[in-house]
């Protein structure tokens, strides 16, 4: 099972703030607050970021690529 699939089976297709929280260890203000700030994880956090109304939800996953700790193996 990939992640993608793990966050969608878990979350569905849009995460809450609530969601996006318990995945970072955060709280859901704290994820307001950091969110709102000038960061690197802000900065690709907000494109995936979709209103519905005055609800906030974020698309699982953008979320999932946006977060992806990728990188090339070291080379000795």
């Amino acid at each position: 099972m990939t992640t993608e699939e793990y966050m969608l089976d878990r979350f569905g297709p849009l995460m809450s703030i609530a969601d996006l929280a318990s995945l970072l260890g955060r709280s859901p203000d704290g994820v307001r607050v950091a969110l709102y700030s000038n960061t690197d994880v802000s900065r690709k956090l907000n494109p995936t970021m979709v209103r519905v109304g005055r609800r906030v939800y974020f698309r699982t996953l953008q979320v999932s690529q946006a977060l992806s700790l990728d990188t090339p193996a070291l080379q000795a």
